[in-house]
């Protein structure tokens, strides 16, 4: 027997939504675009979106279908969102039928990674040396982020081999990183270790895409999937600040022996260069095609210019600000043009390269330290900085748009 159309449709739309929420698309997104979909069908569906559950009820004539985000295999890597976007669109115009989209979509979630896994260690360590230049840069710091950030992509490889572990990766690569970089202070006879120089390879695990979305929906008023997102973001970077404090007391260390003074004794040009370096190390790390990397490299330069710019003229925290603000609005100039790349695939890169900016997890580290009667709202506003930014930067362009229509 044949199933009916209106089933095949209710299927696939909550199909494709749970693959957009495994994707990390905002729900409000993620519930406009299904909407779209739908319409594009001829069919309206009532929809419940979360993060990790979508339920689509369809018209009287097709049964309804819940489809769990959270069963998934896991979350989407970052070089199967690209089809996944040209998916979606197709979806929204109407030009893929149920059958062919839930073919495609079933080929999406196979897709095999890009690189082996010794790539993707090789990657981290790169990308991390890029922001050691951009943080921190001196000939020391960069060998040691180096080191570091090919042990923690080899972790983070480790982990998706075996899922259980992939929870305790966090905790796991923080302790590890500042165990190392204790214990070699003191092995070269310093009396302190800089917190920048522990961010580099710790800079995946800060939760900037779990703030951003938080941001944009509480203020699009979807209280239950931005107050869950926000407690998850703050739960990653607890697991951070776990790892670092039971280092530092195994090794009798003390909040006042980490300090956030920034230091360069390469050049001014060095944060420059490691931009440069960080994309070519989120290229061999995220595995997107090749041909994403002028675009990924122009929004980040663009980006990082836009905060360096701001801090110079409003201070530190605000500059994460000004970065989201330039990140979104250029990153959705791009994503209009035929060849660029989606919009969201553009945005993560240059979040990663702007939140380590802020210097939230210094933040967190210190209010266990010598300073905490201010560094929650330190952190509080350094994180979150970027994330208004980026909400700004979408409301600036979606007033831009309406003008010129």
């Amino acid at each position: 027997m044949t199933e009916p159309l209106a089933n095949r449709q209710v299927r696939f739309v909550a199909r494709l939504g749970a693959a957009m929420g495994a994707g990390n698309y905002p729900v409000t997104l993620v519930r406009q675009m299904l909407e779209r979909a739908s319409g594009a069908y001829g069919v309206r569906n009532d929809l419940i979106v979360l993060p990790n559950y979508v339920q689509v009820i369809g018209p009287a004539t097709a049964s309804g279908t819940v489809v769990n985000a959270a069963n998934l295999k896991s979350e989407l890597r970052f070089d199967q969102m690209f089809p996944l976007a040209g998916l979606v669109s197709d979806a929204m115009a109407g030009r893929v039928s149920p059958e062919q989209g839930e073919g495609r979509l079933d080929r999406i979630l196979e897709m095999p990674g890009r690189y082996p896994s010794w790539v993707t260690v090789l990657g981290y360590g790169v990308q991390s040396a890029g922001l050691a230049l951009v943080l921190e840069p001196t000939p020391l710091n960069l060998v040691v982020a180096t080191v570091l950030g090919f042990m923690v992509g080899f972790f983070c490889a480790v982990g998706q081999r075996i899922g259980l572990v992939s929870h305790l990766v966090p905790a796991i690569s923080a302790f590890a990183v500042s165990a190392i970089c204790i214990a070699g202070a003191r092995h070269l006879g310093y009396d302190h270790v800089s917190l920048r120089a522990l961010i580099p390879p710790l800079a995946m695990f800060l939760p900037g895409a779990a703030i951003t979305l938080a941001v944009v929906e509480l203020t699009a008023r979807d209280v239950i999937s931005g107050s869950s997102r926000l407690i998850a973001g703050f739960m990653q970077i607890a697991q951070l600040a776990f790892g670092i404090l039971i280092a530092t007391q195994l090794l009798g260390a003390d909040g006042s022996q980490l300090s956030p003074e920034a230091l360069n004794k390469i050049g001014p040009w060095a944060p420059w260069v490691g931009v440069a370096v960080y994309t070519l190390g989120v290229m061999l790390f995220l595995a997107p095609p090749l041909s994403f990397l002028p675009w990924v490299g122009g929004i980040a330069y663009v980006a990082f210019a836009a905060q360096f710019l701001g801090g110079l003229v409003v201070g530190s925290y605000a500059s994460g600000f000004c970065g989201g603000v330039v990140l979104t609005v250029a990153a959705l100039a791009v994503s209009r043009r035929p060849s660029a790349p989606p919009a969201i695939t553009l945005i993560l890169p240059g979040f990663w390269l702007l939140v380590p900016g802020s210097m939230g997890l210094i933040g967190v580290t210190e209010l266990f330290g010598a300073d905490g009667d201010s560094a929650l709202p330190a952190t509080l506003i350094s994180m979150i900085s970027v994330s208004l930014g980026l909400q700004a930067g979408l409301v600036i362009w979606q007033l831009v748009r309406r003008r010129a229509t």
